[in-house]
């Protein structure tokens, strides 16, 4: 590994690092969402979810297809998030020990 895949990794954890972009993914991870099912589960404003979003397609983490006139949007790679998020679910654990 070279510097430059250490800076798309780091790249990829700093874009996940935000708690309303971490609350996105947990709802995507459930399956695909329009933005107005996502603005009302992560209790957001549609701008800053759509910026989310936004920030999170340009990294390669969503994608989102059209549905009429809504934006529906999916993750890319649901099971490497899943895997990474039961990690982090295994981390909060022992630190609660």
């Amino acid at each position: 590994m070279d510097i430059s895949d250490c800076r798309k990794i780091s790249d990829f954890f700093r874009v996940l690092s935000h708690p309303t972009r971490i609350v996105i993914v947990l709802q995507l991870l459930e399956g695909e969402k329009c933005v107005g099912n996502l603005k009302e589960l992560v209790k957001a404003p549609q701008p800053n979810i759509s910026q989310h979003l936004s920030i999170m397609k340009a990294n390669g983490i969503v994608d989102w297809i059209q549905e009429g006139k809504r934006k529906c949007y999916f993750l890319k790679e649901p099971k490497l998030l899943k895997d990474l998020f039961s990690l982090g679910d295994e981390l909060l654990k022992r630190n609660r020990e």
